[in-house]
């Protein structure tokens, strides 16, 4: 099976505190990979460390076989990591089918962003876009008018479009509704197989429902890796962060 991510004792520090602590792990090409663990514990950082936000003291980061550690953010993401952090960003005048035009646009030329004589399979990757996080019929509807989970599903299509190779999405669910996060899990789980995918989130019940394989953070080191199963039973998990009932939609 083919590796995607491979972090390699990463660490870095911050007014001489270890912010995430020789951190390891591997991620297989088309794998959804879960990051838990409390506030403070050093996944946001590490996702920092991957997409370039913030430069490492130690170890090395490789997107298959390429190192990219320290790599600029936009060189990152045009070699194919794309981010959604946990509050969305899109062009709020822009339709929603104009958004996504600009975000799969690689033709700096203005008519090009605004969707004129773009290639047709990248008309076809939008539909499908629209109808993977279910905005079809607001296709032209302006994105200030759509509400949060909307917006965050837009912003979702936004990366997908770009077919990047590993997705981070940090938050996803951040201020859904119940439906809202049922609906999230449903478009991720979608893109299993297609994208590698690595999310931190908190709502466990969003996790039940997602995760192949989690990585349990603690004071900025991995403290366990494994299944559902696999992590509800880990005694060190439960007395760090769980508690002593496991996994559950209260353990947050």
């Amino acid at each position: 099976m083919t590796v995607a991510l491979t972090i390699d004792g990463i660490g870095v520090s911050f007014a001489g505190v270890k912010a995430v602590d020789n951190v390891s792990m591997l991620v297989h090409e088309g794998e959804l990979r879960v990051l838990l663990g409390a506030n403070g514990a050093g996944k946001t950082t590490l996702m920092d460390l991957i997409s370039g936000k913030t430069r490492s003291t130690d170890g090395r980061v490789f997107l298959f076989e390429t190192e990219i550690t320290n790599w600029s953010p936009n060189r990152i993401a045009r070699a194919g990591i794309g981010r959604k952090f946990q509050i969305p960003s899109v062009f709020r005048d822009f339709s929603v089918r104009g958004n996504l035009n600009v975000a799969s646009c690689t033709d700096p030329r203005i008519r090009s962003n605004l969707g004129i004589g773009i290639p047709r399979t990248r008309r076809q990757r939008i539909e499908e876009v629209l109808e993977l996080t279910g905005l079809a019929e607001f296709a032209e509807t302006p994105a200030a008018n759509l509400s949060h989970g909307q917006t965050q599903w837009l912003e979702l299509g936004m990366l997908i479009v770009q077919n990047p190779k590993l997705l981070l999405l940090d938050e996803p669910t951040a201020g859904m509704t119940q439906n809202e996060t049922h609906k999230t899990a449903e478009i991720i789980k979608g893109l299993r197989g297609q994208h590698t995918i690595l999310v931190v989130e908190h709502d466990m019940a969003f996790v039940r429902e997602i995760a192949e394989q989690i990585t349990v953070m603690h004071l900025g080191r991995v403290l366990a890796e494994g299944s559902m199963t696999a992590i509800e039973r880990n005694e060190a998990v439960r007395h760090a962060y769980l508690g002593s009932y496991g996994i559950s939609a209260e353990a947050v």
